[in-house]
C-alpha cells in the first residue's frame, strides 16, 4: 500500500490530496522523520510513491500534524472525532506557515496549499542555511496553477525571516514549538522513535560479504520484486505494485551510508540522492555535485529515490547512470547468500536488459575518489532546465598529467538504447595532448559511438549534434584556457 492511500482512506486525514500519483505535482506531501546515526531528520516526500514498508519505524507527518493545537483530533458531543460536523479542524488557528501564505496572498482555490505548507515545514526542519534560495529550493517539487508564484516566494520570505531570528546554539524543533510553527509533541518524538527499535537489515562485512541479517530468503518467493524508494515502480506499475511481494531494501544505516576508505567511496544500494547531497565524501571528492543533482528531479523525489534504482530502472537517460558510468563504478550484486563485482558499463546489456539475476539485488556502488590531477563535469539538457528528464546527458572524467590526458572515461545518455559507455572515445584520449583539434577529434568519435532515435526530446540529428556541444561544454568548463573559434561554433 501506498502511504498516500493510508493516510486518506484509512486514517481519513484528507488535507493530503491526490493530484498526479507521479510525483510530479507535490500535492501529496508528506514529511517523513527518522533517527539516522543518532540524529533526528526529517525529508520530505511524495506520499503517491511511498510504499507503506518504507516508513517502518518513522514518523509521517501529514499538514494535520503541524497544527499546533491539534495533538489530537477534535472530539465531538458524542467523543468521537469531527466535532459532529465532518470536519475536524474547523476553527483551530493557522500556524506561522500557513498564516504567511494566507496573508501574501499565496492560495486561491487551495488544492495545492497542503503540500506547499508541509514542504516548507520541511525546509524549518532541515539544517540548510535560512536563506531564500533555499527556502525556494525547499518547494521546487510543489506545483501551483492558480497562484502567482511570487506571492509564494513572498510568503517563503517571512518563513526565512523567522528562522533567521532563532537564538545562536538552540535546537530547532524547541524554536519551532515556541513559535508555533510545530505542535508541543515534537519536542517528544525523537524518545518515541528510540522506543519503536525498527529492525535493521544487517547490511555487509567490511570483506563485503552479507551478513544474512533479516533481509529473508529468496528460496519460495520466485516472484518477489526489490523495492528501494518505489519512484519509478510505482508510477509503471501502479496497479499491480500494491498486492506485490516486496523486499524492501532502504531500511538499515549500513544500506544507505556513503563512505570513504582510502581512495575508496563505498554507496549502500539504498543511499538516496539526498543522501550523496548530504554525504561529506562527495561534497569533498566532487565540490560541484550539488549543481549537478539540482538538475535530477525534485526535492521529494531525490529525499527518496536510490542510487541503486537509478540503475536498474535501466532508463537510456538516467542521471545517475551517466555520472557514475564516468566514474567508472564497480557493483556488487548479491542475492543474500553470494556476492559478486560488475563493472557498471558491463550492467546494462540492452534496452531494459541488465546483467541482474534473479533474486539479485545492488548491495553496493564502489569507485574511486578523484585525485587531485584529475576533473569531473556532468552536463544536463533536457527542454526545461530543472524537474524534467534529459534530452542528452553526459559526464566526464580526466586524469592529467601536464598537458596530457593519462586516463580518461565519456558517458552519455540519450543517444542509444542503453546508458552509454563510450569505451573508444575514452581510448582515443589516453596519452594525447590536450588541445582543441582533439576536442574536436573525439566529438566526431564520439557520433560513430552512439545510435539516438528521434522522440518527443528532439531528433536524432539534434541530438547527435547535442551530445558534441555538451563535450565542448566539459573541456570549456574544465579547461577554461582551451578556448578556439570552432570550439566556440
Amino acid at each position: 500500500m501506498l502511504v498516500l492511500d493510508l493516510v486518506r482512506y484509512h486514517e481519513h486525514l484528507k488535507g493530503t490530496k491526490i493530484g498526479c500519483r507521479e510525483g510530479d505535482c507535490g500535492a501529496c506531501t508528506i514529511l517523513i522523520g527518522e533517527l539516522t546515526e543518532g540524529r533526528l531528520r526529517y525529508r520530505s516526500a511524495t506520499s503517491c510513491l511511498t510504499a507503506l514498508g518504507n516508513v517502518h519505524g518513522k514518523q509521517v507527518v501529514t499538514v494535520e500534524g503541524l497544527n499546533p493545537e491539534r495533538s489530537v483530533r477534535s472530539k465531538g458531543p458524542d467523543g468521537n472525532g469531527d466535532g459532529g460536523n465532518g470536519d475536524g479542524h474547523k476553527g483551530l488557528p493557522l500556524n506561522p506557515l500557513q498564516q504567511a501564505i494566507c496573508e501574501e496572498g499565496g492560495t486561491q482555490c487551495g488544492f495545492c496549499t497542503p503540500g506547499f505548507i508541509v514542504s516548507m515545514a520541511g525546509f524549518c526542519l532541515a539544517e540548510e542555511e535560512p536563506v531564500i534560495r533555499n527556502a525556494v529550493a525547499a518547494v521546487d517539487g510543489n506545483i501551483c496553477r492558480c497562484t502567482g508564484y511570487k506571492s509564494i516566494e513572498r510568503a517563503l520570505g517571512r518563513v526565512v525571516a523567522l528562522l533567521q531570528a532563532r537564538p545562536a546554539g538552540e535546537d530547532r524543533i524547541p524554536f519551532l514549538v515556541s513559535k508555533g510553527v510545530l505542535p508541543p509533541w515534537f519536542k517528544d518524538i525523537r524518545q518515541r522513535l528510540e522506543a519503536l527499535s525498527p529492525e535493521s537489515d544487517g547490511m555487509f562485512r567490511e570483506d563485503g560479504r552479507h551478513t544474512g541479517a533479516l533481509l529473508p530468503e529468496h528460496n519460495g518467493h520466485p516472484g518477489t520484486q526489490f523495492l528501494g524508494g518505489g519512484t519509478d515502480l510505482y508510477v509503471q506499475r501502479h496497479e499491480t505494485m500494491p498486492a506485490a511481494n516486496i523486499r524492501f531494501l532502504v531500511h538499515g544505516e549500513e544500506m544507505r551510508r556513503v563512505v570513504q576508505q582510502g581512495r575508496r567511496c563505498i554507496i549502500g544500494g539504498g543511499a538516496t540522492v539526498t543522501d550523496l547531497l548530504e554525504s561529506p565524501v562527495i561534497r569533498q571528492g566532487f565540490p560541484q555535485f550539488d549543481s549537478y543533482a539540482r538538475l535530477i528531479s525534485s526535492t521529494p523525489i531525490r529525499n527518496i529515490a536510490t542510487v541503486a534504482g537509478n540503475f536498474v530502472n535501466a532508463s537510456p537517460i538516467g542521471d545517475l547512470s551517466i555520472f557514475f558510468l564516468a566514474m567508472d563504478a564497480r557493483l556488487m550484486l548479491t542475492d543474500g547468500r553470494s556476492t559478486r563485482h560488475l563493472p557498471l558499463r558491463e550492467f546494462f546489456l540492452g534496452y531494459k536488459v541488465l546483467d541482474k539475476r534473479p533474486g539479485e539485488w545492488i548491495g553496493q556502488i564502489i569507485f574511486d575518489l578523484p585525485d587531485t590531477d584529475e576533473r569531473c563535469h556532468f552536463e544536463k539538457v533536457s527542454k526545461r532546465t530543472n524537474l524534467d528528464i534529459a534530452s542528452v546527458n553526459t559526464a566526464i572524467r580526466i586524469r592529467m598529467k601536464g598537458d596530457r590526458i593519462m586516463d580518461a572515461h565519456l558517458a552519455a545518455g540519450g543517444v542509444g538504447p542503453v546508458p552509454a559507455y563510450l569505451v573508444r572515445t575514452s581510448a582515443a584520449m589516453r596519452g594525447q595532448r590536450l588541445q582543441e583539434q582533439l576536442v574536436l577529434d573525439i566529438i566526431g568519435l564520439a557520433r560513430t559511438e552512439i545510435s539516438p532515435i528521434s522522440d518527443v526530446r528532439g531528433t536524432a540529428a539534434y541530438k547527435s549534434l547535442l551530445l558534441g556541444q555538451l563535450i565542448k561544454a566539459h573541456f570549456l568548463t574544465l579547461f577554461p584556457t582551451l578556448v578556439g573559434e570552432k570550439m566556440l561554433e
